[in-house]
Parts: structure tokens; sequence; C-alpha cells
């Protein structure tokens, strides 16, 4: 069994960040979200991975390399641009030949892996067996219709009237059948192969779609909102450790990792906080649920619930939350000039200001 691994895409939606990083590579406690589904393969007992590459390749092929440090064998498949993730499969086709494979969107989540799903699909081998969870609003998702018996009988990709709030989890099992069922359809409205309709045209012509309804976590990380919440959920599972140095005047609580080459200043530090190698901490607080890569500097901040990318420094600016910060940025206190409010204001107006 192999492994096709999406890492194209533009990212938009965690843009300015992807204009100069690809979005699999944004790190989720200071890991990049890529490697943990790169280790869920490998947990699987899959060693052959594809991985799909657009314009940032080079980045990438970088970052994972052979694959050999994830117990991989790693091939890069170029995509022009992103059409879709049947025109994924579509490319990918001499690469997988005739293996079953598991296809897995490189900006996915998954607390728990995938090992098991693997097993299963193993096990029962039918033609196609897909992931589903139930979200809020499924607009933004493919979704699935079951019936009574929880068949899957139709996809739709992200409809304005979903008829389920049973969303498709970027992870998908297939064997060799689905390579005709991508060569059937035809580009979407979004000028798309969508692998909903290439599902759809497997229930069409009857075969074997089975589903699985996980109840574990998971999160496509392709906005700011959801990469918080997969960092927070991270952290709350490490394991408190101190390898690099911490002075009398500071004081950690909780569950705070602080590695090698860092130092905390008289500062405070309320975990669950990862600290990273070469970090500088210094008369500042910061609170649960915030990474810090390596080589920042925090001086006379507070900050709380954020991820702050590798060599950036925060220094005098009062409090920070709910933020991500990229490489190599600066954040100070703007100057003291003087400073006026102007106004054009309609009857019955209500104006709070802070000053």
């Amino acid at each position: 069994m192999k492994a096709l691994v999406l890492s194209g895409g533009a990212g938009t939606r965690l843009r300015p960040i992807t204009h100069t990083s690809a979005k699999q590579l944004v790190p989720v406690a200071n890991k990049a979200v890529l490697f943990y589904g790169l280790e869920s393969i490998a947990a699987a007992g899959i060693t052959e991975v594809g991985v799909i590459v657009g314009d940032t390749a080079a980045e990438i092929e970088e970052a994972v390399g052979d694959g050999s440090k994830f117990g991989l064998r790693i091939t890069y498949i170029p995509q022009e641009r992103p059409l879709g993730l049947a025109h994924a499969v579509l490319i990918a086709r001499d690469w997988l030949g005739d293996d079953d494979f598991v296809m897995y969107l490189g900006d996915n989540f998954i607390v728990g892996g995938i090992s098991a799903l693997v097993d299963e699909f193993r096990r029962n081998r039918p033609d196609a067996q897909i992931l589903l969870t139930q979200v809020a609003d499924a607009r933004a998702f493919g979704v699935a219709e079951l019936d009574a018996t929880g068949q899957v009988v139709g996809l739709e990709e992200k409809p304005e009237h979903p008829k389920s709030d049973f969303a498709l989890v970027g992870v998908y099992l297939f064997t060799p059948v689905i390579h005709d069922a991508v060569r059937a359809i035809r580009p979407s409205w979004r000028g798309e192969l969508e692998i909903t309709h290439a599902l759809q045209h497997l229930i069409d012509t009857h075969a074997d779609v089975r589903s699985t309804v996980i109840q574990g976590y998971w999160k496509d990380t392709g906005n700011v909102t959801d990469m918080l919440e997969v960092n927070r959920t991270v952290l709350e599972t490490l394991e408190p450790r101190s390898d690099g140095e911490v002075d009398e005047e500071s004081e950690l609580i909780g569950r705070v990792v602080v590695e090698e080459g860092a130092r905390i200043v008289r500062s405070r530090i309320v975990g669950p906080v990862l600290i990273g190698a070469g970090t500088v901490v210094e008369d500042s607080y910061v609170g649960p649920f915030t990474s810090l890569a390596e080589n920042c500097s925090v001086t006379d901040s507070e900050l709380e619930f954020s991820i702050v990318l590798r060599d950036s420094s925060i220094r005098g600016v009062g409090r920070i939350e709910n933020s991500l910060i990229g490489r190599h940025v600066e954040v100070t206190p703007a100057p003291s000039v003087p400073s006026a409010h102007r106004f054009v204001l309609g009857d019955h107006s209500k104006v709070q200001i802070h000053s």
C-alpha cells in the first residue's frame, strides 16, 4: 500500500504567512503540520509516499528531504497548478501503479493518526473508504449524504445547501478502481477535478464505497483560527521539561517545555507553553496555549494563545493574544507622536474611544 500526500495549493486563507511559506510547513507546537501527517503514515506501516508539490516545491523538498527521517521513501510529483484532488490522483497514476493507496491532505491534522483506518481498509478492502465528521457549517467542505443504514448515497463539493452535516475529512483510501473514476469525470464549475465527483461516479456504478465517522479530533488547518486551535490541542499533551536556563526570578507553572539553549529571565510562564531552542523571554508573561519557535525574543511584553515562528522578536508592546506571527518579524511600540481622532458621526451615534 502507498500514500499520496497533497502538498500543493496556495494557502490563500493563511496569507500573508503563505506569501513566503508553504501552508503545510506552518508549525503547530513548533513542528510543521505536514510532518504530523507523514508520521501518521509511517505509523500505519506505509513506507512508499508520493508527495504532490506545486509552487512551493523547493521549500517542501528541503524540509522533507528523501523521507528517511520519517522512515519513508519519498517521491515528488509536480503539479503545474492545483486543479483538484482528483487531478492529483490522475497525475500520480504511473507512480501509484495498481497499488491500493491512502490519499492524505498535507494541511490536515488528525489526533490519533490513521493506523486503525488503514488496518480496517486492509481487512475489508472496499473500493473506496472515506472519513466523515460532523461539523456546524458544512458549506465549506465536501459533504456526504447517508441513507438510514449509514450507507453513502451522495456526495457534494461545498454545497450552498448541504444535505447533511457530515463533512469529508482529508483522508481517503482507494483501490485502483479510483483511476477509472477520475478519468470519467469532468471539471466542476470551479475548473477542478473534484474527488467528490469521482466518488459519486463509484457510487453510481455500484462500487463499494464505505465511510467511517471519526469521533476524534480533526482540523483542516487552512486558516488562522484553526491553526491556533490545533496548536492548543497539541500543547495540551506536553510533558513539562526544562532543558534551558530559568533564573530564580522566573516562574514556570503547569505544562511548560523550555528547549535547550532557551533562556527565561524575570518572567512568568503559565502552560501549556512551548519555548523553542535559543529563544529568550525577558521581563515578560507568556500564557497558555502559546508556542515560540527557535531563536525568538520576547521582552517586556505579554503573549497568550498565539504562535510565533522562528527568528521573530516582540518588545515592549503590552499584550498580544490570538495571533499568528511569522518568521523574522519585529513587533515594537509605535512612536509617541501627537494624535487625534477625526469623526463624521450620524445622529444618535455612540462612540467608545480607548486612549
